[in-house]
């Protein structure tokens, strides 16, 4: 026995194995298999309560029909990114959208980092055609 007057070490688990990755509560199952031979019936009722006029119904049925949207769709005018130059031009534009309440502060970071991987993308690009021209350069000489 250990100083904690437990039959286990410090740092060992009396279920070293843990629970089962997928193993569900019986709490949880056995209020499936309850309501599994009534989710038809159940469904109906909410839909004849939403349709006369019961409020939290109602939001339960549209919740279900049209869930809100985690993103929604940005319109406000950046200039066009060719260059990793252009990237400046185009986070000040969206920083004046953000000044200007056209989107909220997430979701310009959120669009900085397409900018980004945009800027990334062009670097690359770029590399490999200066890459190119040395090579070709080095293969003309010798």
């Amino acid at each position: 026995m250990t100083a904690r007057g437990s039959t286990f070490e410090r740092g060992q688990s009396g279920n070293a194995a843990g629970r089962p990755k997928g193993a569900r509560n019986r709490v949880t199952l056995a209020m499936e298999a309850l309501l599994d031979g009534e989710a038809e019936a159940l469904t109906r009722k909410a839909i004849e309560m939403a349709l006369d006029g019961d409020g939290p119904a109602m939001r339960l049925c549209m919740d279900r029909l049209c869930p809100p949207r985690k993103d929604r769709i940005l319109s406000f005018d950046i200039p066009r990114i060719e260059t990793a130059d252009d990237a400046a031009k185009a986070t000040g534009a969206m920083l004046q959208a953000v000044a200007d309440g056209e989107i909220t502060p997430g979701e310009a970071a959120e669009f900085g980092k397409l900018v980004m991987a945009h800027v990334e993308a062009i670097k690359a690009t770029d590399f490999e055609k200066r890459l190119a021209v040395i090579e070709e350069g080095r293969n003309n000489v010798a």
